[in-house]
């Protein structure tokens, strides 16, 4: 293998495990708690937010590197993002509701939630770390996995946390929360993995 895909390997691995987007960092934890509901819904909402994440970084890659930044014009560049994120999400709505009748009922609301925080976060750590077209859909696409992965694991803990016994004050919401913190908990196990070498 070439340096060049071992980065890239190393890249996308650090931001599923080690630097997870909603573990790690905060970003998305609106749609994570939101959606984490039914597994069935999560899987819906990280694939979205995934295939959104990594055509946002696609798109706006170029728009920062050749019209935004040559012509000083890097204060737009939350709005542009924000605006690109917010078009690709509705045109990827749209299309799926032609293509996929499950999207209706599956779909509903999960729109609202991709053009957020986290999107724009991946957005703007590509434009602030500098990375190049392909570190950028890259690290978009990994950070978009590893939420779908944190996600799923999250949703079916909180399924099996319906029949749990546990004390009154924590049912529900509370006892959730308790879980992400478990689950980041472990995510933090991975923060000492030496990737390739």
């Amino acid at each position: 293998m070439n340096e060049g895909m071992i980065s890239l390997m190393g890249l996308a691995l650090g931001v599923i495990l080690m630097n997870n987007l909603v573990l790690g960092q905060l970003l998305g934890v609106g749609p994570f708690l939101e959606a984490s509901g039914s597994t069935r819904r999560a899987a819906w909402m990280g694939a979205v937010l995934t295939v959104v994440m990594a055509l946002t970084a696609a798109v706006c890659w170029p728009f920062n590197e050749y019209l935004l930044a040559p012509n000083g014009l890097r204060h737009l560049e939350s709005m542009v993002f924000f605006l690109t994120a917010a078009f690709l999400a509705q045109s990827l709505g749209q299309l799926a509701g032609k293509w996929f009748p499950a999207w209706r009922r599956e779909g509903e609301g999960t729109l609202a939630l991709t053009a957020n925080c986290a999107v724009m976060g991946v957005v703007l750590q590509n434009v602030q770390n500098g990375y190049g077209f392909a570190q950028s859909v890259v690290y978009a696409l990994a950070g978009g996995l590893g939420f779908l992965l944190v996600i799923c694991l999250f949703a079916s803990l909180r399924e099996r946390l319906e029949f749990a016994d546990c004390p009154k004050a924590f049912e529900g919401f509370p006892i959730a929360l308790v879980t992400a913190g478990l689950l980041a908990l472990c995510f933090s196990g991975f923060s000492n993995l030496t990737l390739f070498g």
